[in-house]
């Protein structure tokens, strides 16, 4: 059974290159353009990995990484935050939200 990735991003571009990689790589990928899709495609699928933007609308990314941490059926799935955001704080903020 392959593993299951979602990516979410709401840029269609960010999320057809890492989509196209990954699938090529093997993997069953799947995508959220936004936290409430994210939300629900996660509980629902149960990924592998999630590969999340910080910068969504509607709902941060690390606010949909808080919530999938409280909720017990999402959180031990790995998270890989790939941002724009490069100021020690956001690192900082990611890493002790898991």
């Amino acid at each position: 059974m392959r593993s299951k990735i979602l990516v979410v991003d709401d840029e269609p571009e960010a999320v057809e290159l890492v989509e196209f990689n990954l699938k090529q790589a093997g993997y069953e990928v799947f995508s959220a353009v936004d936290g409430a899709e994210a939300l629900t495609k996660a509980r629902a699928k149960i990924p592998d990995l999630i590969v999340l933007d910080l910068m969504l609308p509607e709902m941060s990314g690390l606010e949909v990484c808080k919530t999938l941490r409280r909720d017990s059926a999402t959180a031990r799935i790995p998270i890989l935050m790939l941002t724009a955001k490069a100021a020690e704080i956001d690192r900082i903020l990611g890493l002790e939200l898991g």
